[in-house]
């Protein structure tokens, strides 16, 4: 039996039964429900509480190297690895950077790589309109609505009953062993992020202060910071900014998001040409996703990449752009 994945490509039924473990299956359970709330809540208490403590002297260069660090790693891991490469298929990788890129996308804990990969995919197919797991315009296009339809794409469908269906959108991720064996051990790399820089603040420190100050910001504050960014390209880019590129959907450009989304505010090219490396096409548009999908080619780590073309570009642009 074979089952086509949201690209058109065909797949033959998946190694494993996504309902099964820890990949999170086709109904979300109450359980998970409240495991989501929480890991919600508390980083943004976190921020919340970010500006006192850093006023109360707990906020030392130790802990914003070990915040940015962290960002920087497991924020890429989103952007480039279940985004532009397992989402999309912007350019071709190895095994090895292929599980790092996993890897490291966990760490922002926005879910095992199979979900987010076939919870975007669906997005794609149905953007903004019935059936798109977080369109802002869900309710209508009055105010009161709108505002509805923010607060659902931006977290409100996090804790939807009925969840996509990993099978029909990411059958080629469950046919992959590897991959299947990261998106296993999400619970697990959960800890390893919540951890890690505390461990690390801890030993640079030698210091229980320094392990103390380094989990605040370094795990709470950034995966608080890191979860809604990510979400407002779910919210914000798909009711507001410019639309200089033709797309079906409503996508803008954001600007003053792009720097923290790493480049993945450049939203309405993205859909205009979903499978194109770099979102920031335009001159003065940071992307720093595209940049290092670049020095990974430059290595010779990745080959295949899908860098856009000038006349693509032109044949996309909008008349009255």
């Amino acid at each position: 039996m074979t089952v086509a994945t949201a690209t058109g490509a065909r797949a033959s039924e998946p190694l494993v039964d996504p309902a099964q473990g820890t990949m999170g299956g086709e109904q979300q359970s109450l359980a998970e429900r409240i495991t989501l709330g929480v890991f919600i809540a508390v980083p943004f208490v976190a921020v919340l509480a970010a500006v006192p403590v850093a006023w109360g002297g707990w906020l030392g260069w130790r802990d914003v190297v070990i915040a940015v660090g962290m960002y920087a790693i497991s924020g890429h891991g989103i952007t480039v690895g279940f985004h532009r490469y397992f989402t999309h298929g912007s350019f071709k990788a190895p095994g090895w950077l292929r599980v790092t890129m996993a890897t490291a996308g966990s760490l922002a804990i926005e879910g095992p790589v199979v979900r987010w990969v076939a919870d975007h995919r669906k997005h794609h197919k149905f953007s903004d309109k019935d059936g798109d797991p977080h369109s802002p315009w869900r309710y209508g296009e009055t105010v009161p609505a709108l505002l509805k339809g923010l607060w659902y794409a931006h977290m409100g469908w996090l804790f939807d009953v009925e969840q996509t269906d990993q099978r029909q959108y990411a059958p080629d991720l469950l046919q992959d062993r590897a991959i299947v064996r990261v998106s296993k051990a999400f619970p697990a790399l959960v800890a390893v992020s919540l951890i890690l820089p505390a461990l690390i603040g801890g030993l640079w420190s030698w210091s229980w202060q320094g392990a103390l100050t380094a989990f605040f910001w370094g795990s709470l504050v950034r995966v608080a910071l890191l979860h809604h960014v990510t979400w407002s390209i779910n919210s914000i880019c798909h009711a507001v900014g410019e639309r200089p590129f033709k797309s079906r959907d409503r996508s803008g450009n954001v600007w003053w998001l792009a720097v923290l989304s790493m480049g993945e505010s450049w939203h309405n090219l993205h859909h205009a040409d979903p499978t194109c490396a770099r979102h920031g096409v335009l001159r003065g548009q940071v992307d720093s996703s595209a940049r290092i999908i670049w020095m990974f080619e430059k290595l010779g780590w990745v080959r295949d990449v899908r860098w856009p073309s000038p006349e693509r570009i032109a044949a996309k642009r909008t008349l009255a752009a």
